[in-house]
């Protein structure tokens, strides 16, 4: 007979590294302003705290540019800011197909590298070409066991967390059921992450998401934002926008589950909260820790 484990006792690894959660378009250099920057821009802000995050006297970073498909602009920009930021060591993984990724021996790279940076594009490319692979079973034992820094930006920043968004636009999401997710990277679980969450008016897509399994967390991030996330469940807000957390556990009512007739999403008493710099928050563990 199978020995009664209490659900309790059983306890996840607190992850030992940090996540750097960028709703997009974080600033690179452009003044308070400028160029439509706001006037709560700091120059760099997000690109320098996470450079700072980084423990190590000479960092090695690998900039990830397979949501991309322009990979060899995008690593370039990125490497020109870190070296801006006194960071020389900056390595480029750039994968088109999922055979490449499966072929592609990483994993001594990994090892290597004291953060790690996934830049915009398109979230499904990640999931699609990495899922299951050694190379993410190896970063994400990394940052289980080690003080890395993992970044991501836009769609990189999305594929991060589980569930993920993946399709959806504004002409789409009101309807019920017409918001398509998938299994993200899982760095963070029962998390939903979207990004230029104000500027594109994601706010009831994001919605749908939490209806559809109230025991998830959505954070909705807007660009030049980021949320920093230590210890696995500690977050606090950086950079110039607004963060838009929404809550399902208090949802009493929805039409969501008529899903086949076209009509309008309907919610009550869905919980928001809207973050900005310097704020804390500390993610529910609404669903018993489990390995």
């Amino acid at each position: 007979m199978a020995e009664h484990v209490n659900a309790k006792k059983s306890e996840c690894p607190t992850p030992a590294g940090i996540l750097v959660i960028i709703g997009g378009k974080e600033n690179k250099g452009e003044q308070p302003g400028e160029n439509g920057q706001s006037e709560n821009v700091i120059e760099l802000e997000i690109l320098k705290d996470f450079a700072g995050y980084i423990k190590k006297k000479k960092p090695v970073i690998e900039v990830i540019t397979s949501a991309s498909s322009e990979g060899e602009e995008s690593f370039k920009e990125y490497r020109k800011l870190f070296k801006q930021l006194d960071i020389t060591e900056v390595r480029h993984i750039h994968h088109n197909r999922r055979e490449e990724a499966l072929n592609d021996q990483l994993i001594e790279r990994v090892d290597q590298a004291d953060a790690f940076f996934f830049t915009g594009g398109d979230q499904l490319k990640l999931t699609t070409i990495y899922g299951g692979t050694p190379l993410l079973t190896e970063l994400k034992s990394k940052y289980i066991s080690s003080p890395i820094v993992i970044g991501g930006t836009s769609a990189g920043a999305m594929a991060l967390s589980t569930p993920m968004i993946y399709a959806g636009n504004k002409d789409e999401e009101q309807i019920c059921g017409e918001i398509k997710v998938t299994t993200g990277l899982e760095f963070l679980k029962d998390a939903c992450i979207d990004t230029h969450f104000v500027h594109r008016g994601r706010f009831v897509r994001m919605a749908q998401v939490i209806v559809s399994n109230p025991s998830c967390i959505g954070f909705g991030i807007e660009e030049d934002t980021a949320i920093v996330v230590r210890n696995g469940l500690e977050a606090e807000i950086i950079g110039s926008g607004t963060v838009i957390v929404m809550e399902g556990s208090n949802i009493s009512d929805t039409n969501f589950t008529n899903f086949a007739e076209v009509q309008a999403v309907s919610i009550r008493n869905l919980t928001v909260h809207l973050l900005a710099r310097g704020d804390k928050y500390i993610i529910p563990q609404i669903n018993p820790p489990h390995k």
